[in-house]
């Protein structure tokens, strides 16, 4: 922060920076405006949140014309009222409990990018400060609000809450709720409800991943149950990695009040004088466009504000190793699977777990984490001759590593025990394996060791191009074998200095945080792909140092199409790294046509999760056909704007998981390009049954004046007796057809979606241009 500091002077002197003395501050993004009330000596009132519809004048008659207080932008303990909960609260060294922020200062930032609103909030009674940061960005109808807690008391001062940011929402009659529950290999569940009167808590206590079971984002639609493309929704996201709080409590007499920030549980921060504590950011966004138009914005902000590195590039297709040979990898089977992905037109292999170890050779989940050594009785010729053989196929390579874990049983464990999580004199839990550990990101050595050791991965193999990298642990022992004070300070996230031993899971995360970005300043061109267990880090706290994120451990198609449906009302499909698995399915035991787990794929980051040689022709030809058509697609799926047209929870309401046995279960999507001259069209039939009806499907985000040609893309492959082998199908009747963006928007198209096929799961992709 003191560098913040020296920036906010620098920036003063050359006249970038305008003091504010008007009561009002206004902070507006393309679409949207907030607008609070900072009178000095008064505490800092949110009056407004919205479309810009609505004026400072339009607020000052209003607020003349009732006698109702405006709510705190930031409420504190000890200075509220019945109907709020405090976003902060603070133990003062003398006892006192209470805060009376009042407004300070207010200084404004205006960049080409966005305007930055800092407003410092004094105690009182203590020499405590509380900056209060809103950031609107210019290009995209997203605020970011955080704090920054600072104090010149003598003694420490102890941090009990410490939310990120406060919003008040006026009304609160008609309010639902969306958001996102589950479970490993069944994440992203979405779930609306209408949101009654009440406290409502989401949040997530695992210590190191936090999206697994509830997710740190939300939405809330104001006018009744959610409608994707219509109605005002509010958006929220926490970007946060580690424990999280989102509260929304819905008093009697009106309005809800949404409060998001870290845990408190086991979360106390004790903060030294002259110290500065910032919280994560609260990205917010407003849409009258439904869900959708929520998703969309956050799908732009991750793209384009540096939420999601290298936001705006196309991803390769890949084959990964894992669910084809899982811990047998040998180089001659590491190199046929590059033959069957070169063949296949992609454009990435990945070696998956399994491939190093000396003294324990990685042989299954129960050693060697933490001997990050090639195993030369698997790969004779060490990593080198992988790459050569992936540069002689003109095909990238990419490996899996698990940099924060260990197994008692690695060598790294005998010498340096202590680099473990732990509680000294208590019994270690030991998670995957029955040997796997935490390792101790708190620790400046081992986050030194994290950092080497990528570093000498590529370094010592430049053609590396690809890094996998897991997570597949929890935080199970809170504590650690120093007691020294540390401190870290990633440039740009979360910062903290203890007087006392620091808070685990907060400061694992900042050592976590200042390992990426060491590793991102050297090589900021690898691409990075984070894993939990699947997607136990779908967030926005470690997004920005990651090029996608694997979405789940679950490959079924079936179960994916929920699970996808899920995690894009928040993340970018560029983000979503989407295989096709094998069939049956090992966890389901699900047999789903091939053509079916192509299409599913093919609607994020497309890759392969399989053994190629256990394919069939039929698989082999229908693989090759959708791997070509996707690379030509690829940038409208990857960059484009997303519609969802019908939901897979239910086909005739989005308002509840109850299916209607009656009617056909359908789900569609689809992506169009910012100019509305290309789109591509994802529709799956999730039943099927004899002499099924065509499903209406109604399209979105068109131009209603441009004319569209349908071209079927991915069609499936039929058996040819003439020649005895597999060959390419005929696409449908629509294929070559032209319609109006105006009758595909509001009368829609009848997809054939079971009429044609004679097996389980029709679906159909559709480009238009």
């Amino acid at each position: 922060m003191r560098k913040c500091n020296l920036l906010f002077l620098v920036m003063a002197c050359m006249g970038l920076i305008c003091p504010v003395h008007a009561t009002f501050v206004t902070l507006e993004t393309p679409n949207t405006r907030l607008i609070l009330d900072a009178t000095e000596g008064q505490q800092l009132a949110m009056l407004y949140y919205g479309d810009k519809s609505a004026t400072p004048d339009d607020i000052s008659n209003q607020q003349s014309a009732i006698s109702n207080q405006p709510s705190a932008a930031y409420p504190a303990f000890g200075d509220i009222d019945m109907i709020h909960l405090p976003a902060i609260q603070v133990q003062h060294a003398d006892g006192d409990l209470s805060l009376n922020l009042r407004v300070k200062s207010v200084e404004q930032l205006s960049t080409f990018n966005f305007q930055l609103s800092t407003f410092t909030l004094a105690d009182t009674r203590q020499p405590l400060t509380v900056r209060v940061c809103y950031k609107a960005w210019r290009n995209v109808d997203i605020i970011e609000t955080w704090t920054e807690i600072e104090h010149q008391e003598k003694q420490p001062v102890t941090l009990k809450r410490f939310d990120s940011g406060y919003l008040h929402i006026g009304e609160g009659d008609n309010v639902w709720l969306t958001h996102l529950h589950g479970d490993w290999a069944a994440e992203a569940v979405v779930t609306h409800e209408p949101l009654t009167r009440g406290l409502k808590v989401i949040r997530n206590t695992d210590g190191s991943r936090n999206a697994h079971l509830d997710a740190p984002e939300l939405m809330l639609s104001l006018d009744g149950a959610p409608s994707e493309n219509s109605g005002r929704v509010i958006g929220a996201a926490l970007c946060w990695n580690g424990n999280f709080e989102l509260r929304l409590n819905a008093p009697n007499n009106g309005g809800v009040h949404l409060y998001a920030g870290i845990d408190p549980q086991s979360s106390e921060y004790v903060l030294a004088p002259k110290r500065v504590f910032t919280t994560p950011h609260l990205a917010l966004t407003y849409s009258t466009e439904g869900m959708g138009g929520v998703s969309r914005t956050f799908h732009r902000w991750a793209r384009s504000c540096g939420y999601l590195h290298d936001g705006n590039a196309t991803r390769d297709v890949l084959l990964n190793s894992w669910e084809g040979i899982y811990f047998d990898i040998t180089e001659q089977r590491i190199i046929d699977m590059m033959d069957d992905i070169a063949a296949f037109g992609g454009e990435l292999f990945v070696m998956d777990d399994g491939w190093f170890g000396d003294k324990y050779p990685r042989n299954d989940d129960s050693s060697s984490l933490g001997d990050w050594v090639v195993d030369t009785r698997k790969l004779p010729n060490g990593l080198q001759a992988l790459t050569e053989a992936a540069k002689a196929r003109h095909i990238k390579f990419g490996i899996w590593i698990e940099p924060e874990a260990v197994n008692t049983v690695s060598e790294l464990y005998e010498q340096h025990p202590d680099w473990a999580l732990q509680v000294p004199g208590r019994e270690l839990k030991l998670g995957r394996g029955g040997t796997q550990l935490v390792l101790d990101m708190t620790n400046p050595k081992v986050q030194d060791f994290v950092v080497n050791m990528v570093d000498e991965l590529l370094s010592n193999n430049p053609y590396i191009s690809y890094i996998k990298w897991d997570a597949n642990a929890s935080i199970q022992n809170y504590g650690h074998a120093l007691t020294a004070q540390r401190s870290n300070s990633p440039k740009g996230g979360l910062t903290s200095n203890s007087a006392a031993v620091n808070n685990l899971y907060i400061d694992y995360h900042l050592g976590l945080l200042n390992v990426l970005q060491r590793i991102r300043a050297k090589y900021p061109d690898i691409v990075i792909q984070n894993c939990a267990s699947g997607g136990g880090r779908a967030n926005y706290g470690l997004m920005p140092y990651f090029d996608e994120f694997w979405v789940s451990d679950n490959n079924d198609a079936l179960q994916r199409v929920y699970i996808q449906w899920g995690t894009s009302y928040f993340f970018p499909s560029n983000a979503m790294a989407q295989h096709i698995g094998g069939s049956p399915y090992q966890m389901t035991g699900r047999v789903v046509p091939i053509k079916f787990r192509c299409d599913v794929a093919m609607s994020g980051r497309l890759g392969i999760e399989l053994q190629p040689k256990h394919m069939t022709d039929e698989e082999r030809l229908q693989c090759t056909i959708a791997l070509a058509d996707y690379k030509a697609l690829c940038p409208i799926i990857q960059l484009g704007n997303l519609y969802r047209l019908v939901s897979p929870y239910n086909d005739q309401s989005q308002m509840t998981n109850v299916k209607l046995p009656e009617t056909q279960s359908v789900a569609a999507l689809m992506y169009v390009t910012d100019d509305k001259r290309e789109a591509v069209v994802f529709a799956y039939s999730l039943t099927n049954f004899m002499k099924q009806a065509p499903r209406r499907i109604r399209f979105a985000g068109l131009d209603p004046e441009k004319v569209y040609t349908l071209e079927e893309k991915n069609i499936r492959v039929q058996y040819n007796h003439a020649i005895g082998a597999w060959d390419k199908g005929e696409p449908c009747a629509l294929h070559g057809k032209q319609f109006t963006g105006a009758y595909l928007m509001s009368v829609g198209l009848l997809l054939p979606l079971s009429t044609e096929y004679t097996q389980d799961f029709p679906s159909r992709i559709f480009y238009l241009k």
